[in-house]
């Protein structure tokens, strides 16, 4: 288990690099000026020469980049232009909003995906099945800023059930975080939760067609036995590969549901820095994003391994 870790571990350093070098070359090619956006056209070319001097963009690309890398190595991940404050302070600020959203709205994925998946997959070809799959593949179609302006007409103009905007406080109660968490939640939810319903449906399909289950039932084995015990437990790979993809899809989809409900949030701070011109912190978000997503997929690796065995010895024989 300790060599398959350790492999696993070299193979994130060689993509870190890669998507820090990715995301300094694409804000390199957008247009404009950074010193221009900041100190406005109005200000002198001395002055913005001077600015560009500070900031290091006088000097040739490349050589900005491992200024660059260096600085992330040590921690560094530069200075907000717009806020005049560290980017990772800043993103640290941000992202518990961010996280308890994908989180919530992973749970919630989870909890009606796999159940529904699970349903269809055993109601194969009924009307149960149709049902799920239609509506699985309408939640996998819908865009997520339309399902919540929705959610908010509906539930927050419509019925006044629950709040459209804002985060709430925790001086009004945990109940209060709650009631503005969950139209966001169901509305960034509801593509990770057809995805999984898919995969799900799929997966336990291949199992319960496999010469085991058939002899399981053969035996008179209780079907419920069969299908939570055997059937789910092979079909969870491919499943657990879903969920973790999911999260780094929840994050990145933040960005517009933390805007359509005016989450303070870490895509909430994107979309400020991109339209702000702030490269120093687009730069650094995309960075912590991709962390965070490649550590969720290592995570998902080590859970492979603990679920089939088999696939970490094949690994380490490799």
């Amino acid at each position: 288990m300790r060599k398959y870790l350790i492999k696993r571990s070299l193979q994130v350093i060689p993509t870190l690099f890669f998507v820090l070098f990715i995301t300094f070359m694409l804000m390199k090619l957008i247009p404009g000026d950074p010193a221009m956006v900041i100190l406005g056209p109005e200000a002198r070319a001395e002055d913005v020469q001077r600015f560009r001097q500070q900031l290091g963009l006088d000097k040739p690309v490349v050589v900005q980049f491992f200024i660059y890398l260096k600085r992330v190595l040590t921690g560094d991940f530069g200075k907000s232009l717009i806020y005049k404050q560290d980017v990772l302070s800043l993103i640290m600020e941000r992202f518990p909003t961010t996280l308890t959203l994908s989180t919530l709205a992973l749970f919630i994925a989870t909890v009606i995906g796999i159940p529904t998946g699970i349903i269809s997959a055993i109601k194969h070809n009924s009307f149960w099945d149709l049902l799920i799959t239609i509506l699985a593949l309408i939640g996998i179609s819908i865009p997520i800023f339309w399902f919540g302006m929705v959610l908010i007409i509906v539930f927050a103009l419509w019925l006044g059930w629950l709040p459209s905007v804002g985060l709430g406080s925790l001086e009004n109660g945990i109940w209060d975080v709650i009631k503005h968490l969950i139209l966001p939640s169901l509305a960034l939810g509801i593509l990770s939760m057809g995805t999984i319903t898919r995969f799900t449906r799929s997966s336990m399909l291949e199992v319960l067609r496999q010469d085991y289950i058939r002899t399981a039932y053969a035996k008179g084995l209780r079907k419920r036995l069969i299908i939570y015990r055997h059937a789910l437990k092979n079909a969870l790979v491919p499943i657990v590969t879903v969920i973790g993809l999911q999260l780094g899809n929840l994050l990145a989809g933040a960005v517009l549901t933390e805007t359509v409900f005016a989450l303070p949030g870490l895509g909430k701070l994107m979309v400020d820095a991109i339209m702000r011109r702030d490269f120093m912190l687009v730069q650094g978000e995309v960075l912590f994003v991709a962390i965070v997503y490649i550590f969720v997929n290592l995570v998902v690796d080590i859970l492979y391994a603990v679920i089939n065995p088999k696939i970490r010895l094949s690994y380490e024989r490799g």
